[in-house]
């Protein structure tokens, strides 16, 4: 998918971007991350109040044990992080969800987040032939985000009407949507 060469934890882009497994180092600079990301009206679900080490530390171990992250940095600059999990039951045990991306809003609107959608799902095609499915949810008045992820394969399956509250006391639907991994092999499950 992704224009780079790659080894097993990091593909080597033509720019400065290095785009890379999450580590445990990490940590600090995810939650500032995301917080410089929620305050931005368009940015997460979660306001900045909610963004704190708990909340990071979660999803890290979610997608330590069972799911994949990956950050994006030039230097010592960490301006951008996408990361999903398993879901549950081992009848799920083929999915990832709670996908989250985020991208510094500095960096908007440079195909960083194209980039880390790439990455991400590349390394499931090379290393995670035991999923089958990537699943997230966009709000739907977020089409640019919608649209792009239709262009990396992901298909709409449904809405789930008045599920976001808005700040300024309107309702959205959000929109389910799934990647499935052309790569998958249900003996990799022991199925």
């Amino acid at each position: 998918m992704a224009e780079c060469s790659s080894d097993d934890n990091q593909i080597i882009c033509q720019t400065d971007m290095n785009l890379r497994i999450a580590s445990i180092e990490d940590m600090g600079r995810i939650e500032a991350l995301y917080r410089r990301v929620a305050m931005t009206t368009r940015g997460l679900a979660r306001t900045a109040e909610e963004i704190n080490a708990d909340y990071v530390a979660n999803f890290f171990r979610g997608s330590f044990e069972s799911g994949i992250e990956v950050v994006a940095e030039i230097e010592a600059d960490l301006f951008g992080e996408i990361h999903a999990y398993g879901i549950g039951p081992k009848v799920f045990s083929h999915c990832l969800g709670n996908l989250t991306i985020v991208v510094d809003p500095r960096y908007e609107g440079h195909g960083i987040g194209k980039q880390l959608f790439k990455f991400f799902l590349e390394h499931i095609e090379r290393m995670r032939s035991d999923i089958l499915r990537v699943e997230l949810i966009a709000r739907e008045s977020n089409q640019r985000a919608i649209e792009l992820y239709e262009s990396l394969g992901f298909v709409k399956e449904g809405r789930l009407e008045r599920r976001i509250h808005n700040h300024h006391g309107s309702f959205e639907a959000d929109i389910p949507m799934a990647w499935f991994n052309s790569h998958f092999s249900a003996n990799r499950q022991g199925v």
